[in-house]
This record gives C-alpha cells, sequence and structure tokens, in this order.
C-alpha cells in the first residue's frame, strides 16, 4: 500500500513538472532541429498545405519525397523545391591538405516525385516500396492528403462519403504501416498527422469529413501512446490542428460576420510556418490559432445545450452552409452544361 501511495505521489510531482517544462517553452523558444539530408514523405503535396510544406522542408535541406493523385501539380511543387535548392547552393570551403583553402561541394539533397492514390491501399504500399527501392528509408512522414465532399449528409452519394473517410483517415494507417517498421528498427523517425480543428469540435453539414478527422486525431493519439508504451523516444509524433485555412478548400464558409474578424480564414503560410515550429521543436500539438485550445476544452467541459448557445452566438453552427450551397451550385452548373 505504501508502494502505490509513493508512486502516487511521484505521478503528481512529475505531472507538475510537465506543467512547468510546457509553460517553459512558451518563455524560452526550444532549438528547431536540422532536418538537412533527411528524408521527408509529403502526401497531397501537389497544392495547398502540402505544396507549402514541400517548400519548408526543401529550405533546410531535406530530401524530398512528393505524393499526389495529381501528376502535373506534383510536378510543378518539385519544380517550385529544384528552385529553392539552387538558391541554397552556396560553396563550402575546409582546410587543404597544405594549409590552403579547399573548395568543397555542399551535400545537394534531391526530390522525387510519385504519382499515388492514397485512397487505395495497393497504391500506397507499391508506391512506398518504389520510394525504399529509388530514395531510401523515410524520415519524416506528413500525412498531410485530405478531401472534402461538399454534401449535406442525405444529399451525399455513398461513394463520397467513403472516399473521404479513406482518404483522410483510412490512409493514414497505411502509409504508417509501411514506413513504421524501419523507424523502429532504428528508434528515429517523426510522423506528422494533418488534421483539423473539425477534427476536435464539430459544425453542421460535414458529417463525413468530421467523422474522418476525428478518426485521423484517435488514429495518431492511440499511435503516439504505443509509441511511448514501446518506449522509442527516438520516434516523434506531432498533430496539426488549423482553424479553418484560406485554401479554397472551405470556399465560403462564414461565420457571423461580427466575430469574422476576430477569427477571420488562417493564411495558409501562417499555418505552415506555425506547424514547422512546432516539427522542428518536436512538439506533441500544435493547434492554430490559440483559441483552438480553449474550444477544444470548453467542449470537454460544459454541457450540450451550453455550446449550442455559444455556436448559434458565432455563427459557427451553420458556417458550412454557404459553402455547402456554393459546391451544389456548381455541380448543378456543370450538369447543365455537361447536358447541352
Amino acid at each position: 500500500m505504501m508502494m502505490i501511495i509513493a508512486e502516487f505521489f511521484m505521478v503528481i510531482l512529475k505531472v507538475l513538472w510537465a506543467f512547468v517544462t510546457a509553460g517553459a517553452k512558451w518563455v524560452v523558444r526550444p532549438k528547431e532541429k536540422s532536418v538537412a539530408g533527411q528524408v521527408c514523405l509529403i502526401t497531397g503535396a501537389g497544392s495547398g498545405l502540402g505544396r507549402l510544406f514541400a517548400k519548408e522542408f526543401a529550405r533546410r535541406r531535406a530530401v524530398l519525397v512528393l505524393w499526389d493523385i495529381n501528376n502535373q501539380s506534383n510536378e510543378e511543387t518539385a519544380e517550385m523545391v529544384r528552385q529553392i535548392y539552387q538558391e541554397l547552393e552556396t560553396p563550402l570551403t575546409k582546410d587543404g591538405p597544405i594549409g590552403g583553402v579547399e573548395e568543397v561541394a555542399p551535400f545537394q539533397p534531391q526530390v522525387y516525385t510519385y504519382v499515388c492514390d492514397v485512397g487505395k491501399r495497393e497504391s500506397v504500399y507499391s508506391t512506398a516500396e518504389k520510394v525504399r527501392r529509388e530514395v531510401g528509408e523515410v524520415d519524416i512522414l506528413i500525412n498531410n492528403a485530405g478531401v472534402v465532399s461538399g454534401h449535406h449528409l442525405l444529399e451525399c452519394p455513398d461513394e463520397l462519403i467513403e472516399r473521404t473517410m479513406v482518404v483522410n483517415c483510412h490512409a493514414h494507417f497505411w502509409t504508417t504501416k509501411a514506413f513504421l517498421p524501419k523507424m523502429l528498427e532504428l528508434n528515429h523517425g517523426h510522423i506528422v498527422t494533418v488534421a483539423s480543428s473539425l477534427g476536435l469540435f464539430s459544425t453542421a453539414g460535414v458529417e463525413d469529413y468530421c467523422a474522418s478527422k476525428f478518426g485521423a486525431i484517435g488514429f495518431h493519439e492511440s499511435l503516439s501512446h504505443e509509441l511511448k508504451a514501446s518506449e522509442k523516444d527516438g520516434i516523434n509524433m506531432t498533430l496539426v490542428c488549423p482553424y479553418l485555412v484560406d485554401t479554397g478548400m472551405f470556399k465560403g464558409c462564414r461565420i457571423r460576420k461580427e466575430i469574422e474578424p476576430f477569427l477571420p480564414p488562417l493564411k495558409p503560410e501562417f499555418c505552415v510556418k506555425q506547424a514547422m515550429r512546432a516539427i522542428l521543436t518536436d512538439q506533441p500539438m500544435i493547434c492554430t490559432p490559440r483559441i483552438v485550445y480553449m474550444v477544444n476544452f470548453m467542449k470537454s467541459i460544459l454541457p450540450f445545450e451550453a455550446i449550442v448557445c455559444m455556436y448559434r452566438f458565432l455563427g459557427a453552427d451553420k458556417c458550412m452552409y454557404p459553402f455547402l450551397a456554393q459546391r451544389k451550385e456548381a455541380m448543378n452548373n456543370n450538369e447543365a452544361k455537361n447536358g447541352i
């Protein structure tokens, strides 16, 4: 009995120490780790946040492996990465054999592109095998690819619901199963889950998207606990949960106009820079903006009716309706054009 009491007090001390260290990181910014020469694989790299992640890792001299279902947009990202590599080319020097200075060719990172539909398990596994054969083992895995159906539940075809769940959630299982074994063997690696604030708290009209992001976060958290239980401290996990990002994915989404100036859609560049800081300092989770932390906490402690009142005050209860209406109108216009 005395042993368990003593252990209980040790747990309390460790919890308090965790608060102290977390608070200290707010005051003293942790040093960012180097990813130069490490292989970084990014899914959904052809546009949006995936493209911006590729550019940020390129500036840090990582070897980039870009996956996307669209070959043209993926190659466009690769060309941007190559331009960044060229700008980084600076000759290094070292002492020569006779006291002189000898120029040394710097390490030249490369970028590799692969067409991969992460919504198809066989495509993920076969492309992963190509990467291992042609590039090597992956050090950093960025699970970024995502889709949205843009339909109310009762108007959404089953195929689109399944596609949303597979790409936004199931694909994380497959990419992780493909690259985690070597990370475990080496006790080295980093897995990043690009989720959403809609995986922490939901809203009306995007049931499939919210469910997929809740699933991705659940997968991420469970895997984080499994790595801790396995004492694989060399493998880090970072969960990225941004508020609405202005990439066009949810074009038309609006909250209450009086509140919108205080909670505007995030600039993609800002979102990625915040995420990069978290990744490079091995931060377990990053929510952008910080108010997302508070909203998530309040959701956990408030009665559901209180949450509904807050949603209605903010205009968050029907914020997706204009987006859904625009998607429906666009689909009707396309069908009309095709019928002409």
